[in-house]
């Protein structure tokens, strides 16, 4: 309390001024007036100090409940205040398919199966992936709303953190307000302003609720940055999915773009959320992100230039660096990490994973996973769990790629300390 406002009454007659015997509570000293009036001046002064004591130890207790996890000191992930890792999935389309269909709640079971491999979140898509997709949240908003309660109620039930990403695939919001896609970095656009109504809507929804636990804005939109054959990867026309009937130049992603987006989506979820980790969901840069930029050329960057595009592509107020791990990028994680200490932004890997099943490709999965768990990454996320349209990846318990799933649950017992086989 900087100081203390006193009533008209007494106005002329109290200099605010600090006193010793309350460690930064304010007292009047009065230049007249009986040790009755002091009295009753310390009273009150101690009795809204308290009040305020009790109020921001209720706020703060209220803040760290509703935000399991938070930044801690040197890109490390706070849960619960203490410096935490953990090995999530990918669960893509739970609250799709429920979105498609009212009655499939197929999720429940699900979120069910993770908790029973101990697997302690899961990153999925919070709204259509078409502009098809959202012809509910238009037409009945509360029905939209009851659909993702469900999904959130049942990860919450079985103890299962969340990780939505609001606006996957780029192409969709842009297409929903008939805008091209540059209209991402114009703050008067239809597109932002469509936006900023969805991240207000969800995140005043649900920022009380601590089964989420970070909030994503999209899937890996850098990848799409200042391509050199740009117009041979634009994305899909799909009419009857609501998409518009044609492309063009003004739908080319840039990094500037990305950038502008990533910030404002960022500012506006800290308007109602002070504290969540906020994501980009952007997958590894190109390794010529660097030259894409200023030249659209495939020469290969510099590690310098690496660290300098990784920074970039995650501006302040985004707190956390997001990569995804395919391939050989497990090469690249500790550079990678190298840049998030450098900027206190913890890394999360929001994908990794393998596709086949052959004994080769379940080996490179093992060195993937080892690669996160030793470098070491605070939170990552196998792609991708019971998603049967990836036929290559998708990963469920009975399949033949379930051993992936209890390699990650492994995993997680080896960073709680927990004995593995137990």
């Amino acid at each position: 309390m900087k100081g203390f406002r006193s009533s008209p009454r007494h106005a002329r007659r109290i200099v605010v001024t600090p006193g010793p015997e309350h460690r930064g509570c304010f007292r009047p000293s009065l230049d007249s007036g009986d040790q009755r009036t002091e009295t009753i001046f310390n009273d009150v002064i101690m009795t809204r100090c308290v009040t305020l004591v009790l109020l921001f130890t209720v706020y703060g207790a209220s803040i760290s409940a509703r935000a399991q996890l938070t930044t801690g000191p040197n890109a490390t992930v706070l849960k619960d205040r203490e410096t935490y890792r953990g090995i999530g999935v990918n669960y893509f389309d739970c609250f799709l398919r429920t979105l498609k269909d009212g009655e499939d709640a197929s999720y429940q079971a699900g979120f069910a199966t993770l908790a029973g491999k101990g697997i302690p979140f899961a990153r999925f898509c919070c709204t259509g992936y078409w502009p098809k997709d959202m012809q509910l949240y238009q037409a009945d908003r509360a029905e939209y709303w009851r659909r993702l309660d469900g999904v959130v109620r049942s990860a919450q039930n079985n103890g299962i953190g969340l990780v939505p990403s609001l606006f996957w695939l780029y192409s969709c919001v842009p297409d929903l307000v008939g805008e091209p896609m540059d209209q991402w970095a114009n703050p008067n656009s239809k597109t932002e302003a469509w936006m900023r109504e969805y991240v207000r809507e969800v995140v005043t929804r649900y920022r009380d609720n601590p089964t989420i636990w970070a909030w994503e804005f999209g899937n890996e939109y850098s990848l799409q940055a200042n391509l050199p054959n740009a117009s041979e990867h634009r994305a899909e026309i799909h009419p009857a999915l609501g998409t518009a009937a044609a492309r063009g130049e003004r739908d080319d992603l840039t990094f500037a773009m990305a950038r502008e987006t990533f910030r404002a989506f960022a500012v506006e979820v800290r308007k109602y959320d002070p504290q969540r980790l906020i994501l980009t969901g952007d997958s590894f840069l190109r390794a010529s992100a660097w030259h894409l930029e200023r030249g659209r050329t495939w020469q290969h960057d510099t590690p310098e230039q690496f660290g300098e595009m990784l920074a970039l592509v995650n501006p302040d107020p985004i707190n956390c660096i997001s990569v995804h791990v395919y391939g050989d990028d497990d090469q690249r994680l500790a550079r990678a990490l190298e840049v998030s200490r450098q900027l206190n932004k913890p890394l999360f890997a929001g994908e990794f994973g393998i596709g086949g099943e052959k004994s080769e490709q379940s080996a490179h999965f093992r060195r993937l996973l080892n690669a996160i768990v030793d470098q070491p990454i605070p939170l990552a996320a196998l792609w991708v769990f019971d998603l049967s349209s990836q036929k290559d990846f998708n990963v469920t318990p009975t399949n033949a790629r379930a051993s992936q799933l209890d390699m990650v649950a492994e995993a997680n017992k080896r960073l709680r300390g927990d004995k593995v086989g137990q």
